[in-house]
């Protein structure tokens, strides 16, 4: 079991980052080999569930989370979004909080629960390590994205 926190101050209202942490189907544009399917109708609730396939051909596996708390930030008050791992391979959860921080900008926090089945505990350093960087990449990634996406 890995369990670790991010945090950034991105230079974003809440609300904006909010829409861009939570939006599933990006998260493809800033994790490589990973492609993001929802498979209920949007918008986005509690309930809803996506799947992230990560790898190449026979080396992939899918990480498929539903969405468990869903609070969108509002006004001076933070937003929650609290995802639970329910795949075969990747269980866990994780917890974005979005809170209004100074004039114009957020605070985001990142927690992370992540188990990779049968990968022994000696190998929860690692994991660690690579958990922190991947997904704060992709935090950096998607709360830089240009406000303009064209191809989609």
């Amino acid at each position: 079991m890995v369990l670790f926190l991010l945090e950034r101050l991105p230079r974003l209202p809440a609300d904006r980052a909010w829409q861009r942490l939570t939006d599933w189907p990006r998260h493809a544009d800033v994790v490589p080999l990973t492609r993001v399917s929802v498979r209920t109708q949007p918008p986005t609730r509690e309930g809803t569930v996506f799947v992230a396939r990560s790898g190449i051909g026979r080396l992939s596996f899918d990480d498929l989370m539903e969405v468990a708390v869903w609070q969108p930030p509002e006004g001076a008050t933070a937003g929650r979004c609290r995802l639970v791992k329910r795949g075969s391979f990747v269980t866990g959860w994780a917890e974005i909080e979005v809170h209004p921080y100074g004039d114009g900008a957020s605070r985001v926090v990142w927690r992370e629960d992540l188990r990779v089945r049968w990968l022994p505990g000696l190998c929860d350093r690692p994991l660690a390590w690579l958990a922190r960087r991947m997904f704060g990449r992709a935090m950096d990634g998607l709360l830089q994205a240009p406000e303009v996406r064209f191809g989609r």
